[in-house]
């Protein structure tokens, strides 16, 4: 046995080895796009995009190019085919050129064509520049760690005729923004939801080992594999004792290498994903307490409300109200 073999009589047989733990962890941002906006932008121009807590903002360049600066740093060029992601939602600032001045972006009035699809015409008239903007939530919650480990800003390039998924992805939103196909809006949330994770995923591949923190717990031969074992069965009777056996560890040296790792114990890490888990379901369900606490592993509705109000600083009961 390897230690992490889903066979085992305690664990779901229907769920297959996990390879990816950094795959699983990005399926938990939840993206969920509010704002896609095709700019059409001519010289001068300059826009202010406000800081926008909770969502991340991706900004291709799809013809032309343009400035962009993260609120108190400098100006970054931006050519045709570049794709910026802006994890936080910092203010910054769009230009044609770096000494544009700029317009707030809600003073700049747009032609509304979709619940979230939007056009901008927007300028002097001059040399033209083409950019396709949005705005995707994720969840405040269990994307909270990977979030925070992002720069303010990542930033891809392209060259226009390389052929490479990124230009080829810019070409395809860019006409499907042009021409208003039916279903455009789905296909590019779609789009936009996969240059996300690999914008995400070019960071992490770019890192240095002793850069990647509690992201190289995830890539772990040993941890990783407990991270994923707790992220797909969070309601499961999970014991140091357990884990260590599925991974194919002593249980000391498991306890040692994980706290080693994330600086935090295995209880902790588990109790606090369940109880994101279980925030998540309050604000997107109607389930009873009891049900949502059965689900994210708590038998006791009691020591379920504990737990969360330890961890979230409110009841279970507060947090449904403000939804």
């Amino acid at each position: 046995m390897t230690g992490f073999e889903l066979e085992a009589p305690h664990l779901n047989p229907e769920l297959p080895p996990s390879t990816d733990p950094f795959g699983e962890v990005l399926q938990l941002l939840k993206l969920s796009g509010v704002l896609y906006c095709n700019a059409e932008l001519s010289d001068p121009w300059g826009i202010e995009i406000p800081h926008l807590p909770g969502v991340m903002n991706v900004e291709l360049v799809t013809s032309g190019h343009c400035w962009i600066e993260l609120d108190g740093e400098a100006p970054v060029f931006m050519p045709q085919g570049s794709l910026v992601l802006i994890p936080r939602g910092n203010r910054h600032f769009l230009r044609g050129n770096p000494r544009d001045t700029t317009t707030h972006l809600k003073d700049i009035p747009v032609e509304r064509i979709g619940e979230r699809f939007e056009n901008m015409h927007f300028g002097g008239g001059g040399r033209p520049t083409q950019v396709t903007y949005y705005g995707v939530r994720y969840d405040p919650y269990l994307a909270s760690r990977l979030i925070q480990l992002l720069p303010p800003m990542l930033h891809l390039r392209t060259h226009i005729d390389d052929g490479s998924w990124l230009q080829s992805t810019i070409q395809f939103i860019a006409k499907e923004a042009k021409q208003r196909l039916p279903a455009s809006e789905t296909v590019i949330t779609r789009l936009a939801d996969i240059l996300v994770i690999q914008a995400i995923r070019d960071w992490f591949q770019g890192l240095r080992e002793e850069e990647k923190g509690w992201v190289a717990a995830l890539n772990d031969p040993y941890i990783g594999k407990a991270m994923s074992l707790m992220h797909r069965q969070p309601a499961h009777n999970w014991q140091v004792e357990s884990l260590a056996h599925e991974i194919g560890m002593s249980r000391s040296g498991f306890s040692a290498r994980f706290s080693a790792m994330l600086g935090e114990s295995v209880k902790q890490y588990l109790t606090t994903l369940r109880i994101q888990l279980a925030h998540r379901e309050l604000r997107e369900t109607n389930d009873t307490l009891a049900k949502i606490a059965e689900r994210v592993g708590y038998h006791s509705e009691p020591a379920f409300s504990r737990a969360f109000k330890r961890e979230i600083g409110m009841s279970p009961g507060e947090v449904r109200k403000l939804v």
